[in-house]
C-alpha cells in the first residue's frame, strides 16, 4: 500500500474544506435570492389596491361611465369601487373619514375640504368645465341684465350655481336684492318649479337643463352661463368639477393613482367621442333615464381632463375670483401650492 505524505494529506483536507465552503455560500446566496424575489412579489401585492371612487350624479359621473363599465368586466388595470351620490355633501364625510380614496366634486368644495383636512388633500385634475345654463319660458330673456325683477330658482344654497350667479349679477350692476332667489334641494325640483312658473328662471347644470327642456317644450336655454362668465372675466373660466385624492392614499399608492388618471382620461375621451354608446352607459348606471336625453346633453356637459400646470392655472384663477367675492365659498382662504398635484 502506498502512503500519502503529511503535506499532501493536509492539502487534500484544506481543498475539501474550501470546496464545502464555496458550495455552502452558493446555496446561501440562492436562498437569499429566492427570499428577495419573494419580498419583491410581496411588495407588488401590497401596491395592488381597490380604489374607492366617489362621484356625483351628473357630468362628473358621465365622464366615468366607460371606466365603470370596463371595471365591471375586469378590463381595467386597477380595481375600483364606485359610489355615486346626488349631493356633494354626502361625499365629503366619506373622504374625511377615509372611506373614499378619490372623489369627483365641485371645485369650490374641494378648496373648502382642503382647509378642513388641514391640507391633506390634493386636486388631481379638472374633470368638468362650465355646465350651467339659465332656463326660462320667457323668450325675451337673453342677458344677465334681463333678470332684474325676476324669480330665479337655484339647486341648493352655497353651491356652484349660487356663487356663480352672485358673481355675474354683481359684474352686471345688479345685486341679489334686484332678484328673488329661491333655493330647491335638487335640479329636478328646479325643473318642476319652472314648469309651473313660465316667467321665472332657473339655473341648471347639464344634463338636467337638456332634460328639462325636452320634458317641457315651453322652456328654453336663455343664457349660457359659461359665455357670460367669459364676457366679464377674461383671465378665468368656470371650473365645475375637479378630481381630488387623499394625500395619505397618494403617498401609499402613487402608481395606482397614476394608473387611475390614465384610465380616467381615456374614459372622458370616450364620453366625448363615442356619445351614442356612452349615452347607453349613462342610462345603465342610473344617471339619466333615457339614452336620447343623455346623447343630446353629452356634448354640452363640458366633460374634460386637464392636469398639471394647465389645471393649476385654470383652477387657481377660478378660485381666486370666488375668494375675492366671498371668501367662505372656498373655505375662508385660498389653498396653498401643495393643493395642486403635478406628476413627477
Amino acid at each position: 500500500m502506498r502512503l500519502i505524505g503529511k503535506s499532501r494529506f493536509l492539502t487534500i483536507v484544506l481543498t475539501g474544506i474550501l470546496l464545502i465552503s464555496i458550495l455552502a455560500g452558493c446555496a446561501k446566496k440562492e436562498t437569499e435570492n429566492k427570499n428577495n424575489s419573494g419580498a419583491q412579489e410581496t411588495t407588488v401585492q401590497e401596491e395592488s389596491v381597490t380604489i374607492r371612487v366617489g362621484s356625483l350624479k351628473g357630468p362628473t359621473s358621465m365622464g366615468l361611465v366607460h371606466l365603470m363599465d370596463l371595471n365591471d368586466s375586469a378590463e381595467t388595470e386597477n380595481s375600483y369601487e364606485f359610489t355615486m351620490e346626488t349631493d356633494a355633501s354626502s361625499l365629503l364625510p366619506l373622504l374625511i373619514k377615509g372611506d373614499l380614496d378619490i372623489a369627483l366634486i365641485p371645485a369650490n368644495l374641494a378648496a373648502t375640504l382642503y382647509q378642513k383636512m388641514d391640507g391633506e388633500l390634493k386636486v388631481l385634475d379638472i374633470n368638468t368645465g362650465s355646465v350651467l345654463y339659465l332656463l326660462s319660458g320667457n323668450s325675451k330673456i337673453s342677458k344677465i341684465s334681463d333678470l332684474k325683477g325676476k324669480t330665479i330658482y337655484l339647486p341648493g344654497k352655497g353651491t356652484t350655481p349660487d356663487y356663480v350667479l352672485s358673481y355675474l349679477l354683481k359684474a352686471n350692476g345688479l345685486t341679489e336684492k334686484d332678484v328673488t332667489v329661491e333655493y330647491k334641494s335638487e335640479a329636478t325640483e328646479v325643473a318642476a318649479a319652472l314648469s309651473q312658473d313660465k316667467e321665472a328662471c332657473g339655473l341648471l347644470p347639464q344634463p338636467f337643463a337638456t332634460s328639462a327642456c325636452i320634458q317641457d317644450p315651453d322652456l328654453g336655454v336663455r343664457i349660457d352661463i359659461g359665455e357670460e362668465w367669459k364676457s366679464v372675466e377674461k383671465d378665468s373660466s368656470v371650473v365645475t368639477g375637479v378630481t381630488v385624492v387623499r394625500s395619505a392614499f397618494l403617498k401609499s399608492h402613487p402608481q395606482a393613482v397614476s394608473t387611475f388618471l390614465k384610465e380616467q382620461e381615456a374614459s372622458a375621451e370616450y364620453a366625448n367621442t363615442e356619445t351614442e354608446s356612452a349615452a347607453e352607459l349613462v342610462v345603465k348606471y342610473g344617471i339619466l333615464a333615457k339614452a336620447a336625453i343623455a346623447q343630446k346633453a353629452m356634448p354640452l356637459c363640458s366633460i374634460t381632463y386637464i392636469d398639471g400646470k394647465e389645471m393649476k392655472t385654470a383652477l387657481s384663477g377660478y378660485l381666486t375670483v370666488l375668494y375675492d367675492m366671498q371668501p367662505e365659498s372656498v373655505g375662508g382662504k385660498l389653498p396653498g401650492d401643495d393643493f395642486y398635484y403635478e406628476a413627477e
